[in-house]
This record gives C-alpha cells, sequence and structure tokens, in this order.
C-alpha cells in the first residue's frame, strides 16, 4: 500500500494516526496534492490517497480511515452497529468540521481583507469555537483513542495547536484540554505531529 505524504496535513495524520493504532504498514508516497502523478489516482487531486495492494485508490480520510479499521487484527476503531458507532461517526464529522472550517480560513487570512473575507473568516472561526464547546461538554467521555471519533478529535486539536496557536482554545474547554494531554502523547499521536 502507499499512502500520499504530506507533513502538515491534519486528514494525512489522522490517517496515518488510524494505521498505527490498527498495526497497518503502507510506503509513504512523496507526492504533493498539486502533482500530475496524483490525478490517476485520484481525480480531484487530494491528499490522502491511498493505493492498495491490488491498485485499488481511495481518498478522502474518512473512506481511507474505515478501509484501514477493515484490515488486520487490532480491536476496530469504527464500533458496530448501534449507538456507540453513531456517537463514533458523529464525532469524527464534527472533528473533520473543525478542520474543513480552519484550513480554508488559514488561506483567507493571507489575503488582502475586505469586508466579505473578513465575514468568512469571522463564520468559519465561529464554527470551530462552537464545535469546541460542543467536544467540551462530552470530554470526560472521551477515552484512550479507541474510536475514529476520538483520533479525529485529537488530530484536529492538534492542527489547532499547529496552525493556530495565537487562537488558543484550552481556556474555553479545559476537560477537552485534559483528554488531549493524556492522549497526544500516545503512538498515534506522538509520531505523528505536523510539521511544516
Amino acid at each position: 500500500m502507499k499512502l500520499t505524504k504530506s507533513g502538515a496535513s491534519p486528514y494525512v495524520r489522522k490517517a496515518v494516526a488510524c494505521a498505527i493504532k490498527r498495526g497497518v504498514t503502507f510506503e509513504n508516497w512523496e507526492i504533493g496534492s498539486a502533482s500530475p502523478e496524483l490525478t490517476p489516482f485520484n481525480a480531484l487531486n487530494k491528499v490522502p490517497t491511498l493505493v492498495t495492494d491490488d491498485g485499488m485508490s481511495l481518498f478522502d480520510s474518512p473512506v481511507i480511515c474505515e478501509y484501514l479499521d477493515s484490515i488486520g487484527d487490532a480491536p476496530k476503531l469504527f464500533p458496530p452497529a448501534g449507538p456507540a458507532r453513531w456517537k463514533a461517526l458523529r464525532q469524527q464529522a464534527l472533528a473533520d468540521g473543525i478542520l474543513d472550517a480552519s484550513q480554508p480560513r488559514r488561506r483567507e487570512i493571507a489575503l488582502p481583507q475586505d469586508e466579505g473575507r473578513v465575514a468568512y473568516i469571522a463564520q468559519q472561526r465561529g464554527k470551530v469555537d462552537k464545535a469546541i464547546a460542543a467536544l467540551e461538554s462530552e470530554a470526560e467521555t472521551l477515552g484512550e483513542l479507541t474510536t475514529i471519533g476520538e483520533i479525529t478529535i485529537a488530530c484536529a486539536l492538534g492542527y489547532l495547536d499547529f496552525r493556530y496557536a495565537n487562537e488558543p482554545w484550552r481556556g474555553a474547554a479545559p476537560k477537552l484540554a485534559a483528554w488531549y494531554e493524556r492522549v497526544v502523547k500516545l503512538p498515534p499521536l506522538a509520531q505523528t505531529m505536523p510539521v511544516g
């Protein structure tokens, strides 16, 4: 298997963290999302992209993570049907929402500011703040990176630390911060710290 590599992508980090947790290995594929070499495997030219041993290409971190959860013998990150599964998938969607609001905002901040751009940036930051508040309300129920939801939450919080250190989130979410401080030391996160 090959996985596109990007030292700063939180979506790549999420996929690699899942692989570490599941004990799955792959070859790092040194190719960027702008590379035409990626197009035959992913028409959207997105990272992460995973190419399986049989040549199937998968992209978008939720799809890749679910595939990684389907191979190997380690405990599953996606719970079976029922309330635990819906909780994990909801948490994954909420944390992916933090990333989806944070990445474009970073690009917008670097551009000349006009009224529309300022409003857009504020709207995206508001989404992150609301998501953090929602996660704080359930922080005491979070485990030690045992589900896809928990891994995605941790990767989202790590991305906020990495790209938005000037916008600290811990003061508004002390229980979530305490949980994060515990899990950031575990191998799936400790071995995937963002760079760049």
